[in-house]
């Protein structure tokens, strides 16, 4: 096995579909925010003890209860000024880790209690991105979430087109998954594609392949967020081998790219363990498996760390993370011929350098 170490995993190039603007502040930006706005609400204002706050809230293996740690984040950016710097951090955090494109979703809805339009707030963190990227070895497109338990989702489907030419690269449902099928959404779903554009969908992470049937055949899914339980479609026999379902097997044949997001699982539930997440068995299937985050705050991770437990999982060596960085920037929502930028400028030579250092 290579001796994958940390270092080696920071530098390497990478690239994350699946992240919540709202679930990886600073927690010192989080106090900060809070204290400036009156906000009265957190449980503590030590920067350490409140990211133990958050992680400990996140890790009850309930995605409903998962989603509860949020409300001090969301508190805290209902100004230009929070979004803002929210998303200019999170540029910084990230280029810091290596990544060198994000696809940084988050749900505008959820950001007007203290006045503010959709618009501003959607302007107020794509300007925040432009400026925590400046300079930086990195890239950033914004997916603009609608919340599955609420009934804004045209709304919301309508302010991503508005803003697809300035970041906005396509569009999310999010939320409590059982019960609220994404189906529910259709008239979202069908404007966005109409329009021709992206989206993705959460989808077999809390409930299961109904919900990604769903997502693939009625709202046009082009990737799924987790889907995690499409291990439900595929059954392995006493000697090893796999037999995939019908649905599993489309989701093969047509290469879905599945944003998966091992920690963050294992907080709601959704894998026992690392060792036992689906990804092992899928990456090895040749599933298009990605690596994220989901929330880098509530489950107190890093891309770069979601690829070391790998390591320490499964083995993953360099050639692995490739195979996964590539398949991520493959499945981007950027135009093609800036996916092939990054993946034959950026990732293949950032790789072929590590490797020709000797690991």
């Amino acid at each position: 096995m290579d001796e994958l170490t940390p270092a080696i995993i920071r530098q390497a190039p990478k690239v994350l579909l699946h992240d919540h603007l709202d679930g990886g502040m600073r927690p010192q930006t989080v106090i900060e925010l809070a204290a400036e706005q009156g906000y009265q609400g957190l449980p503590t204002t030590d920067p350490e003890e409140l990211a133990q706050w958050f992680t400990r809230g996140a890790n009850r293996h309930d995605l409903t209860l998962y989603l509860e740690t949020f409300a001090h984040t969301v508190g805290v950016t209902q100004t230009k000024d929070g979004l803002r710097r929210a998303a200019a951090e999170c540029a910084e955090d990230l280029a810091d880790d290596g990544v060198v494109y994000a696809e940084i979703r988050f749900a505008p809805e959820l950001h007007t209690q203290r006045g503010l339009t959709l618009d501003e707030v959607v302007q107020a963190v794509l300007e925040g991105f432009r400026d925590g990227s400046a300079g930086r070895n990195i890239a950033i497109g914004t997916l603009c979430t609608a919340m599955r338990t609420a009934a804004r989702s045209f709304e919301i489907a309508e302010l991503a087109l508005r803003h697809r030419d300035a970041g906005v690269v396509g569009f999310d449902i999010a939320g409590a998954e059982a019960g609220f099928p994404p189906s529910r959404h259709l008239d979202a779903f069908q404007l966005v594609m109409r329009e021709n554009f992206h989206i993705t969908i959460h989808a077999g992470e809390a409930f299961g392949l109904p919900s990604i049937a769903e997502a693939l055949h009625y709202c046009g899914a082009e990737r799924l967020g987790h889907g995690v339980r499409i291990i439900d479609d595929i059954r392995l026999d006493s000697e090893g081998r796999a037999h995939l379902g019908r649905l599993a097997a489309y989701v093969r044949d047509r290469r879905v790219p599945l944003e998966m997001c091992p920690t963050s699982n294992v907080h709601t539930g959704a894998a026992p363990s690392i060792a036992e997440h689906p990804i092992g068995l899928l990456r090895k299937l040749r599933f298009r498996v990605t690596v994220n985050t989901d929330n880098r705050l509530m489950s107190n991770i890093t891309l770069s760390r979601e690829f070391e437990k790998l390591h320490e999982a499964f083995g993953y060596t360099l050639d692995d993370m490739e195979w996964l960085t590539v398949n991520a920037m493959k499945s981007s929502f950027w135009p093609f011929e800036q996916r092939l930028d990054v993946i034959n400028q950026i990732i293949k030579p950032g790789y072929a350098r590590l490797q020709a250092s000797g690991l």
